[in-house]
């Protein structure tokens, strides 16, 4: 009876921005005794509650705090779509759960991995294959690989999965990029002459010092592109070679409008 009690007295009401959960104060402070939660229960502080049914009120998105809550009864990092983990994270971080954080980014690493170990060619293979007359690529998976300093103009990698692809000093000139998800690669000092990247999606790709000069880039969200452009040229080059390169950049464009 003495132990039904106990539990009742230390069960926690907590309203995280509209959605109701029920915990305790151990699940609260144990895991993570460093986090703000364990602070807030950690029963040094006077917290804000409903007068009426007792519930704390947090302003945050309740929407993955179920997910907290079980990280921290269980200590398992859910399973979750890569978009979802990036939300996760953001909630984590505003908690101070650092094994939670930890956890995402040890996940997210080997999901990167994971697609780097299903990459269907190497860079032999493309090596091999850019000595033909006519090269495609199309609808590929190339996610991960190390395709710098290579000569692959005119190649037509449409469709296809380029995330994470090291293209350091190709020459790209002409090649076509429709429709490819090129997110978070690099495109540094690269040759983009008359490529066409027709909506095609390079959020997080590094363009400091590459070549756009008459490159279609028709569908990309263009202010985005051009401030990421603008922010690396200035910081590997200094303002002088901004100047120059941004000038293409915005030659380059004219063509889409």
């Amino acid at each position: 009876m003495k132990g039904f009690q106990s539990d009742l007295s230390s069960a926690v009401r907590l309203n995280i921005g509209g959605k109701k959960f029920c915990t305790t104060t151990d699940t609260l402070t144990q895991r993570e005794p460093d986090s703000m939660l364990a602070a807030m229960f950690s029963g040094r502080h006077t917290l804000c509650q409903d007068p009426d049914k007792g519930y704390v009120f947090v302003d945050r998105d309740g929407k993955h705090f179920r997910h907290i809550l079980n990280w921290l009864r269980d200590g398992v990092v859910p399973t979750l779509e890569e978009s979802q983990y990036s939300e996760l994270l953001r909630e984590a971080e505003y908690y101070q759960l650092l094994g939670l954080i930890d956890g995402i980014h040890s996940v997210l690493n080997k999901k990167n991995e994971d697609d780097e170990f299903h990459t269907e060619l190497t860079r032999t293979d493309i090596i091999k294959c850019i000595q033909s007359e006519k090269v495609r690529f199309r609808g590929v998976n190339l996610s991960g690989l190390d395709l710098s300093k290579l000569d692959l103009s005119y190649v037509d990698f449409s469709y296809a999965c380029l995330k994470n692809v090291f293209f350091s000093r190709a020459n790209l000139q002409c090649a076509k990029f429709r429709d490819v998800d090129a997110e978070g690669s690099i495109f540094h000092n690269a040759t983009l002459r008359e490529c066409e990247f027709t909506a095609a999606n390079l959020r997080g790709a590094l363009l400091a010092g590459a070549c756009l000069q008459s490159a279609n880039l028709q569908g990309l969200e263009m202010f985005y592109v051009y401030m990421l452009y603008l922010f690396l040229t200035i910081l590997m080059f200094g303002i002088n070679t901004c100047i120059v390169s941004t000038c293409l950049l915005v030659i380059s464009t004219t063509v889409i409008y």
